[in-house]
């Protein structure tokens, strides 16, 4: 009998501690989606979470530091200066226009300190327009290869 009450307590004890790192790990990945205003609306509590932020990159605020990178985002004519401090390289497409999404921790000063940049150029992912000249025989899409 006493064999069964060790084996109920330990397989109780290890179901608990499986649990338990379920439910930290899930709270601590999860990371909420907030606009530049949003932020700002949150205060000091924005300054305890893991935070995500989307924005418009600013048009030459990106600046490469000893360290870091700098840059603005804007959104709805509100800015947030961020500084990149990740080890990742930026994406090809992080540049003046594009649409980033940061995650890290909003500063007491109002900087976010970024540890990942997602960055997408919407022009990039355009349709090709239909350039192909007056009496081709490919009938499509400029690029496209004839069958």
């Amino acid at each position: 009998m006493q064999a069964r009450v060790k084996f109920a307590v330990g397989a109780g004890v290890i179901v608990a501690a499986v649990v338990w790192l379920g439910w930290l790990g899930a709270s601590q990945s999860k990371t909420y989606y907030h606009t530049i205003a949003e932020l700002q609306s949150l205060g000091a509590r924005a300054q305890h979470e893991h935070l995500r932020v989307s924005g418009t990159v600013v048009g030459g605020s990106i600046r490469h530091l000893p360290g870091r990178v700098d840059f603005v985002l804007e959104e709805q004519g509100q800015r947030l200066p961020v500084s990149y401090v990740g080890r990742d390289p930026l994406p090809d497409t992080f540049t003046d226009g594009a649409q980033a999404l940061v995650e890290g921790r909003l500063m007491p000063d109002g900087r976010f300190v970024a540890e990942q940049v997602q960055a997408k150029c919407a022009s990039k992912y355009e349709a090709m327009p239909d350039t192909a000249p007056a009496g081709s025989t490919t009938g499509g899409r400029a690029g496209q290869v004839p069958r």
